[in-house]
């Protein structure tokens, strides 16, 4: 039933090609949140699968017998946050470590059970066909702790200020449709003195700061309500919460800032000074309040901020997603996919099926994402090639090809000397139009035509008369 030429198995010439087993000393590992199923190969134990507590000690039994084994590498399912201590405490006794993806340790469907997978994990390292996930090591690691805490943080801070803002809408206190910030300095002085028992509009509006847009007598109106007891609790219940996570926010500054110092003291000063800042530096948002360019400089020996959309708090947050080391990805084109911010393509029978990008949760691409977005409004050329991809194919595309651009920036940046200079939206669209113009000729000379210019009247050198 077969095309010409096709044989039986049985009757090819040849060797049968098999795996190579090329990682003998290979284990697996299926977690949990009380065990962990362990397997090893079968003729380094009488027992090569065995079970282990999730507690400390039996996690040090584990890593004593898989040493015992003669094992150097081991493979584990990321399965929420069960892996990582017994990840760390394999990682220190000095084994290597992949956490794999779960997507890509699938089982034979019907054969499900801890033992199984375990065994299924271990075969495929052993084979070579697992890759680990992306994990920083060193010092890294805790900084980026320390960074996804301070954003929860500031995510629950945000939770109770639109809880005040509740309130002062139930008592008809229409502060946030006069003052951009409650959080501001007008607005705390003005919620303090409501939770201290001042309800008087004038003596609140006092409150008003220069820099204020609203006029004493519209911020006035604005608090002209019905202060009602049951919301004036709560309203003095969260701001109390609020101050509170505001000092802890202020903590966790403090524990980045000495982290940072120590990571920078023993290491030697970069090559080239640091360069002087794109903006002034005034600290935004939620951004810390301690000098991040300098400690970043002396951390990675580059200025991730001479790139535009990218300021010192979103430097520091990518540094501790994708570290200092860009060799842990062989290319530019890696670090992108890793990202999630290249296409992948689906072929079949030599027809593209799709090319979208994968769906991810990637903290540095939604960190790039956004300042996509940002950048988008700059005359930057940049700012011109989001802007001209937006009316092409749409605003989420765009953002997503424009991040892809500055993931290859800061891979650059990090990677080697490279030094960024934004040569403008005006250099980009002659560069386009110049672009576009070549292509025309192609065409033209292609069909037998020729372009003339209209202002001239004459004939564009390289067609066709």
């Amino acid at each position: 039933m077969g095309g010409k030429g096709w044989k039986p198995a049985s009757k090819r010439k040849g060797k049968r090609r098999s795996l190579k087993n090329v990682n003998p000393n290979a284990a697996g590992i299926d977690c949990g949140s009380e065990s962990h199923h362990v397997a090893v190969p079968t003729d380094r134990d009488p027992q090569p699968v065995r079970q282990f507590r999730t507690f400390t000690t039996d996690l040090r039994r584990l890593a004593d017998w898989l040493a015992a084994c003669g094992i150097e590498t081991v493979a584990m399912e990321a399965t929420g946050v069960y892996w990582i201590p017994i990840y760390e405490i394999l990682e220190e006794r000095g084994f290597e470590v992949l956490l794999v993806n779960a997507r890509h340790v699938k089982n034979v469907p019907g054969r499900k059970t801890d033992v199984v997978d375990c065994q299924w994990i271990q075969e495929l390292h052993s084979f070579g066909l697992l890759r680990g996930s992306f994990r920083p090591a060193g010092e890294i690691a805790t900084l980026r702790a320390y960074l996804r805490h301070r954003e929860k943080l500031i995510q629950n801070a945000g939770d109770h200020v639109r809880r005040m803002q509740k309130a002062l809408v139930q008592m008809n206190l229409q502060l946030h449709t006069v003052i951009s910030d409650i959080t501001g300095e007008t607005g705390m002085r003005i919620l303090r003195d409501i939770v201290d028992g001042v309800t008087d509009p004038k003596t609140l509006a006092s409150h008003r700061h220069s820099r204020c847009r609203a006029s004493e007598a519209e911020i006035e109106a604005s608090l002209t309500g019905n202060y009602r007891r049951e919301h004036l609790f709560v309203l003095r219940q969260n701001l109390h919460l609020y101050d509170a996570y505001q000092r802890q926010i202020k903590a966790c500054d403090d524990e980045i800032e000495s982290l940072l110092q120590e990571m920078t003291s023993g290491q030697d000063e970069p090559k080239t000074p640091l360069p002087p800042a794109r903006s002034a530096s005034t600290t935004r948002g939620n951004a810390p309040r301690f000098e991040i360019r300098n400690l970043l400089h002396r951390l990675t020996g580059a200025d991730l901020t001479q790139i535009h959309a990218i300021g010192p708090y979103t430097a520091l947050r990518l540094v501790s997603e994708i570290g200092t080391d860009m060799t842990r990805w062989p290319s530019e084109k890696h670090f992108a996919a890793w990202l999630t911010l290249s296409p992948k393509n689906k072929i079949s029978g030599g027809k593209i099926l799709s090319s979208k990008t994968m769906p991810s949760t990637n903290r540095a691409a939604a960190l790039l994402r956004i300042s996509a977005m940002s950048v988008g409004r700059t005359s930057t050329a940049l700012g011109a090639y989001y802007r001209r991809l937006a009316y092409r194919v749409g605003k989420a595309k765009a953002i997503t090809a424009t991040a892809r651009k500055l993931a290859i920036l800061v891979y650059r940046t990090l990677h080697s000397d490279f030094h960024y200079e934004d040569p403008g939206a005006v250099a980009y669209e002659s560069q386009h139009r110049g672009r576009t113009l070549r292509n025309l000729r192609k065409r033209a000379q292609i069909l037998g035509f020729g372009l003339i210019n209209l202002d001239t009247g004459e004939l564009l050198e390289g067609t066709v008369s």
